[in-house]
């Protein structure tokens, strides 16, 4: 079982006498003091002895980093490349990913802005072209209809695990196995479930997966990584190299590393990275299923809560639910229920239909408050936080 006690103790803005009611895991959660404590320690080794020479003293350090994101995920630390964010990795891959005229790019209608403007920036620069693969009854991807749209000319489909706007889960698994059976690449953006849900590499059967640190992960800003299916790391070509990803072997000719580095440069922030790893053994320890459960149980204590308010609609869509709880309050905008309730110390944030246009326009939302507790959140918070709704 989950020591709740020890989570809450392990973070450092929870001191005596705080008021904090933080339901804002889905944009930056708020991080354990290991985290903190590792990340401020490389900065200030760093300013004593130099970057450099402060990196060195880490090297098997940061190679544990890959080797714990593997134990979370299922996957070899070879297969793994860190990145500065999961909207980074995400494009590392789509990029490398060739595309002709003709070929067709799949997205799902919750996918995130971030995908599908690189999506049309490829169409338009390729000649691919970009079709939205419907949603069924209850919101989630239409298995039947993907089904039925898939041909040798889709190259890639692009799945969002979990949307920003509401606690949908797709059917990542499903729709994996429908893009294989033409030969179609599957580019899992898992940004915001890892942290929060199980994740198998090997059961999702996914060729490549993007996260970020900041969110379920509890790791630091400027922090994130992309998962690629082994044998396409060693045959994809990224579109931009340095002397990390390749080596420079003549005057007229280079070698790309074997594994998923090539899609890493050599300079990055070392102590983020570090951070991140401490944020991903933080997570082993506790153990997943336990965090998983405990985030699930808080969400849906809201989803109950929620709607016993008048004039308060949960705008959560789909079969299966993750620890977002989207919701809109009658004569009220998103941003202005955030903002009183920031007043009252209690953090949520807006999430707009610019982030996820296609879903809020099929179902006519301008945007959505957006509550997503983590296990470190008590019930009593969660209360005061639907009551602080009532209030408005």
């Amino acid at each position: 079982m989950l020591d709740e006690n020890r989570v809450r103790a392990d973070i450092p803005g929870y001191g005596t006498g705080s008021d904090l009611v933080f339901l804002d895991s889905a944009g930056s959660s708020l991080p354990p003091r290991v985290v903190v404590d590792t990340v401020v320690a490389h900065l200030r080794r760093e300013a004593d002895i130099g970057g450099y020479r402060a990196a060195n003293e880490r090297l098997d350090d940061l190679a544990a980093v890959k080797t714990d994101i593997g134990r979370l995920i299922n996957a070899d630390a070879a297969s793994i490349a860190l990145s500065d964010s999961a909207t980074r990795a995400w494009a590392d891959f789509f990029y490398s990913v060739p595309l002709a005229p003709g070929d067709r790019i799949l997205i799902s209608g919750a996918d995130y802005a971030s995908n599908a403007i690189a999506a049309l920036q490829r169409a338009e620069a390729t000649g691919a072209v970009v079709e939205q693969i419907p949603s069924d009854g209850s919101g989630q991807l239409d298995l039947d209809a993907l089904a039925d749209m898939v041909d040798e000319r889709v190259k890639l489909v692009s799945v969002l695990h979990v949307p920003t706007n509401s606690g949908l889960v797709n059917p990542a698994a499903d729709a994996t196995r429908i893009a294989h059976s033409v030969g179609a690449l599957v580019l899992l953006d898992a940004c915001q479930s890892a942290g929060q849900l199980p994740i198998d590499v090997a059961e999702l059967d996914v060729d490549a997966l993007s996260v970020t640190g900041r969110k379920w992960l509890r790791g630091p800003r400027g922090t994130g990584f992309l998962y690629v299916r082994p044998e396409l790391a060693a045959s994809m070509h990224p579109q931009r190299l340095d002397l990390h990803s390749a080596q420079w072997t003549g005057p007229q000719e280079y070698a790309l590393v074997p594994d998923a580095s090539r899609f890493e440069f050599w300079e990055c922030d070392v102590a983020a990275r570090l951070g991140l790893g401490a944020a991903v053994r933080y997570l082993l320890e506790l153990g997943p299923e336990d965090v998983y459960e405990a985030i699930a149980v808080r969400a849906e204590h809201l989803r109950k809560s929620l709607p016993d308010i008048a004039g308060v609609t949960v705008r959560d869509i789909g079969i299966r639910h993750s620890g977002i709880v989207s919701f809109t309050v009658d004569g009220k905008s998103a941003v202005e229920v955030r903002d009183r309730l920031a007043a009252r110390n209690i953090t949520v944030t807006a999430s707009h239909a610019s982030s996820t246009l296609l879903d809020m326009t099929a179902r006519g939302l301008d945007s959505v408050v957006r509550a997503s507790p983590h296990c470190f959140v008590s019930f009593e918070e969660l209360d005061r936080f639907v009551g602080a709704v009532a209030a408005l």
